[in-house]
């Protein structure tokens, strides 16, 4: 391909123009659109001639300057860009293009999901819409009109809000929206279709009344009913918690199939995956309750973290995105379980956040320059993101915490600003010097911190000591500032202390008074997104005293990961670490946190801890562990199942949830003895339960220890769901994560399923991505789980590269793989890279990973 352009952050410079109003009016047909733009624009910069526009893929139609319709030598219009020559200081553009949503299967811009149009404009979808400034530090006041079809598309919707509709005299008719609120074109919206709407209201804290609207294919209205509770519990705890009430007499949210992202916060109307709004008992699991729970928020929250104040430029994008996800990680831990959720986060960082910065992609929470933009809406930018605003909140405390947020938004609302600007409020708020917790914002690659320790004449001595790794392109980093939680443990369990060490030099000595030699506990809470080295660590005392959940959890987890390491090296199992786990199995414990204790890490975070991986090995380990815990912990298993299993229930409150939790992890574990007792329970636990948590959980397990019970469940599953598209993609999800000899094959012919659709992205997430998650078959030594994912990249990227480069990233781990797998791999990397027409999305991926 062709050289693609990087662009950097040094680079930025300040908007020659401003846009002002933005009017525009969307004539929607079923083959083609016709837009009419409308721009008040101002001169900022006294020496530009020339106004350069943004357009991609746009029919040109009609031009006016100041009413002056102008002919071809009036401007220029090339690839991605449309240049008016001689423009005045203050003056009016009207331009009318055309564009064909129907064709649009890389859904940016405006497009059509089934019968709905709709669209997604973040980051750069809006110029293939219409010409248009399209960056984030130009904000317009919209007024937007959709004229349609009534009886096609009787639903039009837009930012902001309803002013006025009308009739016309051949069947169509027009709504008219307004914004008040300037806003950049990313958050620009609208769609058209024939919807079902649920409706409630909400009255803010100054007794201001807003309406409420859920929109979806009709028939799927009472799966909406979860997501509208989730909002109105995110707008209050947004006025309790943050002080931010909603600015708009209207909020609206549209589900939608076709979605390349999980959802959009548009202002004052998200489109949402339908994944993450659609849910009843029958449908959605646990998980997807919680989940949906989760991104209303995060949507909801951006009203003010991303919209009322918004990025100067997409490199600030953490600015918005890791402080709104530390605000949703925050809300759903006060509407659920603190304990529980703080260890889903951190599992979560884990296992995507870790593995890409230890890849040739790692970059920082702030990168300084990109080829495709796309390519940052990542786990750094977004969950390394959020914890470093926790630091942030931890360092500061609650109040502090809060003024300085009071004051980033009194002194910026309405701007499009830096994270330097929020690091100024926290830092003149909190009373804290952040220069060097800046280098969170600007450093890459994951810190470690070495533990060492010392008792001495009734002093217990702790060298902490910072092991900084190089940025990819192997220039030295410096040490980081950062909160420290521990705490002291006295040999009855007896915690002595509890504290925050403030670390920020490469090696210090925190000396503390103690009787005899206390237990360390470390890094409570996660109080800071770090690896800790700490070899005097006693996880099985930790496993059984330490009152932190998150450090009870996390020795649990770093047992187990040393037990799995030391079977890899051909050495047998600690039996220490088995009575350790038959402690939690018998311990008194909240059921959902006791799930978590009794997990065994995930082959990813073995893979972590490998200096070069081998997943053959891998796999044989931690099924030999599993098999000799299922074992040894036989009927202890076997009577946690039985008492929490409780088949006819479809309660959705916390208890019932940590029933199905806690149960569910003992017949995983027990299922690796495959034998035919096991089989039979969750061939019975299929058959009986009523909540889809419970049958995926028992499809899952037969799918692996059973061929014929399988084969049985699965044709039950898929004549009962096969025209409910959300349900089929856990189907798929199923059989492409099979631990079972021809997953490959069965994936690939999956691919032809009636059911099927390689343009909604969630499906080929479903069953093209989590094959790639497949550790056992995809790194299969012979190479063809690498071809199969090449082939689907290139394929793929020729429809909608977002999509293509998020399959890219399973290749991330290169580096670490053994040389077989990794002469097979790099064949097929290349082979991608050689692609005459691959996208600049998928290059900047693999490029970075074979350093090129």
């Amino acid at each position: 391909m062709s050289k693609v352009e990087t662009i950097y952050l040094k680079d930025y410079k300040a908007p020659q123009f401003i846009i002002k109003t933005c009017d525009l009016v969307f004539e929607l047909f079923e083959e083609h659109t016709q837009v009419t733009n409308l721009m008040q624009i101002t001169k900022e910069d006294k020496n530009a001639k020339d106004l350069t526009l943004n357009a991609v893929d746009l029919e040109l139609l009609e031009i006016y300057l100041d009413d002056e319709k102008l002919d071809e030598s009036r401007y220029v219009m090339e690839k991605e860009s449309l240049k008016i020559l001689d423009v005045g200081d203050i003056f009016k553009v009207i331009i009318i293009n055309k564009i064909y949503p129907h064709l649009n299967s890389e859904l940016e811009g405006l497009y059509k999901s089934g019968n709905i149009f709709c669209t997604q404009n973040e980051p750069e979808g809006f110029r293939r819409i219409t010409p248009y400034i399209d960056r984030p530090d130009v904000m317009a006041i919209f007024k937007v009109t959709l004229v349609a079809d009534k009886e096609r598309y009787p639903v039009l919707l837009s930012n902001g809000n309803r002013e006025s509709n009308f009739k016309l005299d051949d069947g169509r008719h027009g709504i008219t929206w307004f914004d008040p609120h300037p806003k950049p074109s990313y958050l620009f919206a609208i769609v058209a279709g024939d919807l079902g709407v649920i409706e409630d209201k909400f009255i803010t804290k100054s007794n201001k009344y807003v309406r409420l609207y859920i929109y979806t294919d009709r028939g799927n209205e009472s799966k909406c009913k979860h997501a509208m509770k989730s909002l109105k519990d995110a707008m209050k705890w947004d006025e309790d918690v943050y002080g931010r009430e909603y600015d708009l007499s209207i909020y609206s949210i549209v589900a939608v199939d076709s979605f390349n992202m999980g959802a959009m916060e548009n202002k004052g109307l998200n489109i949402f995956n339908s994944a993450y709004v659609l849910a009843d008992e029958e449908s959605a699991t646990d998980a997807n309750f919680m989940a949906i729970e989760s991104v209303i928020a995060h949507e909801y929250f951006h009203n003010w973290t991303g919209n009322r104040i918004t990025c100067r430029d997409w490199f600030q994008l953490t600015l918005k995105e890791g402080l709104t996800v530390f605000r949703d990680q925050c809300f759903s831990a006060d509407m659920n379980s603190k304990e529980v959720g703080r260890i889903e986060d951190v599992k979560a960082l884990r296992e995507r956040q870790f593995v890409e910065d230890a890849s040739p992609t790692a970059h920082p929470i702030q990168p300084d320059s990109y080829m495709a933009i796309n390519n940052f809406y990542t786990a750094t930018v977004y969950e390394k993101g959020a914890e470093v605003i926790r630091m942030l909140h931890t360092l500061l405390g609650e109040k502090k915490y809060r003024k300085a947020m009071d004051l980033y938004f009194d002194t910026f609302d309405g701007q499009a600003v830096r994270t330097d600007d929020f690091l100024w409020a926290m830092s003149k708020a909190g009373g804290v010097d952040l220069e060097q917790f800046k280098r969170w914002y600007h450093q890459s690659r994951t810190p470690k911190l070495k533990i060492d320790e010392r008792f001495e004449s009734g002093k217990f001595i702790v060298t902490l000591t910072q092991i900084v790794p190089d940025a990819v392109d192997g220039s030295a980093q410096k040490p980081y500032y950062y909160p420290l939680k521990i705490a002291l443990l006295e040999s009855s369990g007896k915690e002595i202390l509890e504290k925050v060490l403030i670390v920020s030099k490469e090696s210090q000595e925190f000396v503390f008074e103690a009787k005899s030699k206390p237990i360390l506990s470390i890094n409570r809470d996660f109080s800071a997104p770090i690896i800790i080295e700490h070899k005097e660590s006693n996880y099985a005392f930790l496993m059984k005293h330490d009152k932190n959940s998150f450090v009870k959890y996390e020795s649990a987890q770093s047992f187990a990961l040393e037990t799995i390491e030391a079977l890899m090296r051909g050495e047998g199992i600690d039996e220490e670490y088995v009575k350790a786990y038959e402690h939690i199995l018998e311990e008194e414990l909240e059921m959902s946190y006791k799930a978590l204790l009794l997990e065994l890490p995930s082959v990813s975070a073995i893979m972590q801890r490998a200096k070069v991986i081998d997943f053959e090995i891998i796999y044989e380990a931690k099924e030999k562990l599993q098999k000799h815990l299922a074992s040894t912990c036989k009927e202890k298993l076997l009577e946690l199942y039985r008492q929490n299993h409780k088949p006819q229930s479809k309660k959705l409150d916390a208890k019932s949830i940590a029933e199905r939790s806690l149960k569910n992890r003992a017949l995983k574990l027990l299922s690796s003895l495959e034998s035919d007792e096991i089989a039979t329970l969750a061939n019975e636990q299929y058959n009986m339960s009523l909540t889809m948590t419970d049958r995926v959980v028992a499809l899952d397990i037969l799918e692996n220890i059973s061929a014929e019970l399988s084969a049985t469940g699965l044709d039950d599953f898929y004549k009962r769901y096969k025209n409910d598209t959300l349900v089929m993609q856990k189907f798929f999800s199923i059989l492409a994560a099979s631990n079972r000899e021809g997953t490959l094959d069965r994936v690939i012919a999956l691919q032809n399923d009636d059911a099927y659709n390689e343009l909604i992205p969630n499906f080929v997430r479903s069953l093209i991505g989590v094959f790639a998650r497949n550790y056992k078959y995809f790194h299969a030594k012979d190479g063809l789980g690498y071809k199969f994912i090449a082939d689907k990249i290139i394929d793929i990227d020729k429809i909608n590269p977002q999509i293509a480069s998020g399959l890219a990233g399973a290749f991330k781990i290169y580096e670490k793989l053994n040389e077989q797998n990794k002469s097979v791999m790099k064949i097929e990397l290349q082979r991608v890279l050689n692609e005459h027409s691959l996208s600049k999305n998928v290059y900047e991926i693999i490029s970075k990973i074979l350093k090129i």
